[in-house]
């Protein structure tokens, strides 16, 4: 059984706090599984989180390393995510043999997850918040990522915050997010806790 887990998530230092919020479910069946969950690391671009999970896996073999990346771009639902990123976005990627267990995708990025809790961003902006601007679907990894920031800042641009902005406002957009929602909403995000929940309470005959 997994007794420690290292999340790698692309992205600024700054989200930590929002994804530890967010992840929160998780966290709670570690703490019954007496399982670690190590402090979440932030690291940047893309090329350096998955430098900083490659030396994980050798730094701490007997932890369970994941990996999670935005996906840039709209993902197959028959495609494993380690082949997603090799064809597509990072070909000489090392696969670890396909496990994907250990590879995590946004799709098509993190601000996917937020649009599919409406409730969330109109508590955040408050007045001005024009809903109107965001795409009504049940399944927001459909919405190209070229369009959906700029959904985003239309929508948020007469609140008294201003226009989104990634550095000052997705790490407390996640910290409100209903993670029901985002999971009904965003299939890979739902594989990401269903089994990383089933690694740590694994299933008994």
């Amino acid at each position: 059984m997994v007794k420690e887990i290292h999340i790698y998530i692309e992205g600024d230092p700054q989200l930590r706090q929002g994804f530890r919020h967010f992840f929160q479910p998780l966290y709670k069946v570690a703490k019954r599984q007496k399982v670690t969950m190590k402090t979440l690391k932030l690291c940047g671009s893309r090329g350096d989180t998955y430098k900083a999970f490659r030396i994980a896996l050798k730094k701490h073999p007997d932890a369970f390393i994941v990996l999670l990346v935005d996906a840039e771009g709209a993902v197959d639902e028959q495609q494993k995510p380690w082949e997603y990123l090799k064809n597509r976005v990072e070909d000489k990627w090392d696969s670890l043999g396909n496990d994907n267990t250990h590879c995590y995708l946004m799709v098509q990025t993190m601000e996917s997850w937020f649009v599919a809790d409406i409730e969330a961003l109109k508590d955040y902006y408050g007045k001005g918040f024009q809903e109107s601007a965001i795409p009504k679907t049940s399944q927001v990894e459909n919405i190209d990522k070229n369009i959906l920031e700029s959904f985003l800042k239309v929508a948020t641009r007469k609140t008294i915050k201003k226009e989104y902005h990634k550095t000052r406002h997705a790490a407390q957009i996640l910290e409100r997010l209903d993670v029901a929602k985002v999971r009904q909403a965003a299939p890979s995000c739902d594989r990401l806790f269903t089994t990383l929940t089933q690694i740590m309470e694994p299933a008994t005959d």
